[in-house]
């Protein structure tokens, strides 16, 4: 999934997963029926709410986030329902909340598993009466807003556990949207690795990157933990870092293709004097270049084509290069 700087919300994916949801965010979005997202970290919960909110008649009020599990509990309630002058210390002034700076719009409650019990209560109320207190207020404040929540928890099991109020469980899941993961919808990797590496070639001002088919193939394997949020962040570190625009296996990170690069050879100095003979800079590197050809050998199960394909080099300079460094 992506989102351009304008709003202009795209869903980026061709699964019949990523087709489901959007038939059901052009469904739901013109209802106000609440909204629960599934999700682990990363695949675009947030996306989704937004899709929701801009394609909804409420698109030109506000869409206001709250991140439910990075706001302290002490601060969260202050947070979503505002506060009086004095109600505690450190309350200067009246302050108004995030519901409130919702009205008409829409809040999204991200995480909404992390919430504590004695905040699941307020939220209840207010998804039954659209109505609450300010910390330390008496009057009703009444607002009309939609709540769209999220978790990449498994809320049943929350509720089972007692860490989640059953009666708010049923409350929030009106209408559920649940995005698989990544490694679920693997024909919406490349897709959004072309999305991402259009998108930031242009806010880098440079040429886009081009995947070789082996790193094609890497990318479809890799299993994305991080799912999108982490393709986004690879194909950006990889237009960061990359001179060329030929991105090879060689250039992807370790966690992806399994690879070790060996240690480069041991540099040792002079004890007494640590400028004294210095480094014999050939032949460290030949010893390094050594130790890449025997490991890419050693990888490939003595088949020197693979290795050679593996170290993005012809099959000839591999052998040319063994018999240059004495290698059998």
């Amino acid at each position: 999934m992506g989102t351009d700087n304008n709003n202009l919300l795209q869903i980026i994916g061709t699964s019949k997963a990523i087709k489901r949801i959007y038939e059901l965010i052009e469904k739901v979005s013109n209802s106000d029926s609440t909204v629960l997202i599934l999700g682990e970290s990363g695949t675009g919960k947030e996306l989704v709410a937004k899709n929701i909110h801009f394609k909804s008649t409420r698109a030109e009020k506000p869409f206001i986030p709250v991140n439910c599990g990075a706001i302290p509990t002490e601060l969260l309630e202050s947070e979503l329902f505002g506060h009086e002058k004095g109600a505690f210390t450190g309350a200067v002034a009246s302050r108004i909340g995030r519901f409130e700076l919702a009205d008409g719009g829409t809040i999204f409650l991200d995480e909404i598993g992390e919430m504590q019990p004695i905040l699941q209560v307020k939220l209840l109320r207010v998804l039954q009466e659209r109505s609450f207190e300010r910390i330390g207020g008496i009057k009703t404040v009444n607002v009309d807003v939609r709540i769209v929540a999220a978790t990449n928890q498994n809320l049943e099991e929350a509720v089972a556990a007692g860490r989640f109020r059953e009666d708010l469980f049923y409350r929030l899941n009106v209408i559920t949207i649940d995005i698989p993961p990544l490694r679920e919808r693997t024909e919406d990797i490349l897709p959004l690795c072309d999305y991402f590496i259009e998108k930031h070639s242009r806010r880098f001002g440079r040429n886009p990157i081009r995947l070789t088919d082996d790193a094609m193939k890497i990318f479809i394997g890799y299993h994305w933990p991080g799912n999108v949020r982490e393709l986004e962040n690879t194909v950006e570190r990889l237009l960061v870092l990359k001179d060329d625009d030929v991105v090879t296996p060689y250039d992807l990170p370790e966690k992806m293709t399994g690879r070790k690069i060996p240690n480069l050879p041991d540099i040792e100095d002079d004890d007494r004097n640590p400028f004294v003979g210095g480094i014999d800079l050939n032949a460290a590197l030949e010893e390094y270049e050594k130790r890449l050809i025997l490991h890419a050998i050693e990888l490939q199960n003595g088949v020197k084509s693979q290795a050679a394909k593996y170290l993005n080099i012809n099959r000839t300079t591999l052998i040319e290069k063994m018999k240059r460094l004495g290698l059998s």
